[in-house]
């Protein structure tokens, strides 16, 4: 097992890229998904895997009316930061002086990727749907070995593309939020449930006990002792 990104991780240590959208909502929901191998549907994930059912198909590569050329779900990975999963869709974006045939494109490197994420709903206050797309360009960076800066995220309910403007301060972001999965994979410390008004729609409610407060399990139990002594 490698134990620092320096070297790469090894390919058993490798952490699921959608764990970023869910680690960003809530490092608790992440790691009961994630380490404890917890899940269970609600109406919003049944939604989300119906809506996705033909976005991350492998076997379709759009090219419409134009020369952009559309992956559906590839394959990405990072070595580096440990992580790997599937983007529901990259579109290769060709410079004018790229070659015209499809199949040199990629060889060539003349050509902008642009990583795109579909999502149910509608845009959020929050970045934890821009942070996965980040993600994704940080990933895509390393295994196509050229810069990319902007991703978009597809929202259902709106029927609109919001487009993410991806810096190198959200890329370190990525790069931290990377290494803060694997110290608490590694460390198996579960994070603490911190009650919020957005828990009412995780599908993990019931079995994270947010109402339950870490500090105050001791007292809890102390309690329960005293009133079994009563009994």
């Amino acid at each position: 097992m490698s134990s620092s990104n320096l070297s790469g991780y090894d390919e058993e240590d490798m952490l699921q890229l959608s764990g970023i959208q869910h680690y960003m909502f809530c490092p608790r929901q992440w790691a009961l998904i994630h380490i404890e191998q917890v899940w269970e549907e609600n109406y919003l994930t049944t939604e989300g895997s119906l809506l996705h059912q033909n976005v991350d198909n492998p076997f379709i590569r759009e090219t419409g009316h134009t020369d952009v050329l559309t992956l559906r779900g590839l394959r990405i990975s990072s070595s580096q930061l440990g992580i790997s999963g599937i983007a529901d869709a990259v579109e290769i974006h060709p410079y004018d002086d790229a070659p015209k045939r499809k199949a040199d494109i990629l060889k060539s490197k003349r050509y902008e990727a642009l990583p795109v994420e579909y999502k149910r709903g509608k845009p959020k206050i929050n970045d934890c749907d821009r942070m996965q797309v980040a993600a994704q360009c940080v990933l895509l960076e390393e295994m196509l070995g050229i810069p990319i800066h902007r991703g978009a995220i597809f929202y259902w309910e709106t029927r609109h593309r919001e487009y993410v403007n991806v810096d190198q301060e959200m890329k370190g972001k990525v790069v931290k939020i990377c290494a803060e999965m694997h110290e608490i994979l590694q460390s198996r410390r579960m994070p603490i449930a911190v009650k919020r008004r957005e828990c009412r729609s995780c599908s993990l409610y019931d079995q994270c006990l947010p109402s339950l407060q870490v500090k105050s399990v001791k007292k809890y139990l102390k309690d329960s002792i005293d009133n079994l002594e009563l009994i």
